[in-house]
């Protein structure tokens, strides 16, 4: 068995980019919360408190790495990575507080359409996110929540089920917010089909993608994704702290 797992690594032809990373002790199986430390990493750092150090406050405005068009710095990279043009992406801020500012422009409740929304298990800062946006405009989370759940004794969300929710609550529905990959149990969600299907009954279609970016392969401008938020210290490995991203 040792030999077989010894030869199907070497054959691997990722194998190599294990070495490129700092491994705490152990076996890592947790960079879905916090992805590990590139051994470029130090270089960069190092190289930035230098500039710190040597140039101050003009460090925001000096050389191509100038501290202050950082964000247009990642534009080309997280496009790539999401499938976006360069100018429906941003590097800003953090995950929830993206959430907020996109829901501030895409949720637009009316009496008659005021609902979102979203998976019962959905990350909690996502939650309260959503219910702090329905109690803003003056609604009730009692009556404008709606939560897709996973059927008695199951753990995966049924397609069907999310579609037939969006359909039940159509005319009553402002929006979809759900993940690309769900958390918890790493299910990847239909979102060409949820984008279809919540735009067809006049509702905006959002995605946290904070266990999609870098794991699985996005399409966002030909899938029609109306907005999406994303953090970069899972997957992409940027470290704690590290700048989100938007999709518009």
């Amino acid at each position: 068995m040792n030999e077989t797992a010894a030869e199907l690594d070497a054959a691997d032809p990722l194998a190599g980019i294990r070495d490129e990373f700092e491994l705490p002790d152990g076996i890592y199986l947790v960079g879905n919360s916090l992805g590990a430390l590139p051994r470029s990493a130090r270089a960069y750092v190092h190289t930035e408190l230098d500039r710190w150090s040597s140039l101050g406050v003009e460090g925001h405005f000096t050389g191509e790495l100038a501290w202050k068009d950082y964000h247009e710095l990642l534009t080309d990279q997280l496009a790539a990575l999401v499938g976006a043009e360069a100018t429906e992406v941003v590097a800003m801020n953090a995950l929830t507080v993206n959430l907020h500012l996109l829901m501030v422009s895409f949720y637009q409740p009316t009496p008659e359409r005021h609902k979102i929304l979203i998976e019962s298990h959905a990350f909690p800062s996502d939650h309260f996110a959503v219910e702090s946006q329905i109690r803003q405009r003056g609604f009730d989370p009692e009556e404008s929540l709606v939560l897709v759940e996973p059927r008695e004794g199951e753990e995966l969300l049924h397609p069907d089920d999310i579609l037939a929710a969006i359909a039940e609550h159509g005319s009553e529905l402002a929006l979809v917010m759900l993940p690309g990959v769900q958390y918890y149990t790493g299910q990847v969600l239909p979102m060409t089909d949820i984008v279809a299907a919540g735009h067809a009954v006049g509702a905006v279609v959002g995605f946290d993608l904070a266990h999609a970016v870098g794991n699985i392969e996005l399409h966002l401008h030909d899938w029609d994704v109306d907005f999406a938020a994303w953090c970069t210290y899972k997957y992409l490995n940027s470290g704690p702290g590290g700048v989100a991203g938007a999709f518009v």
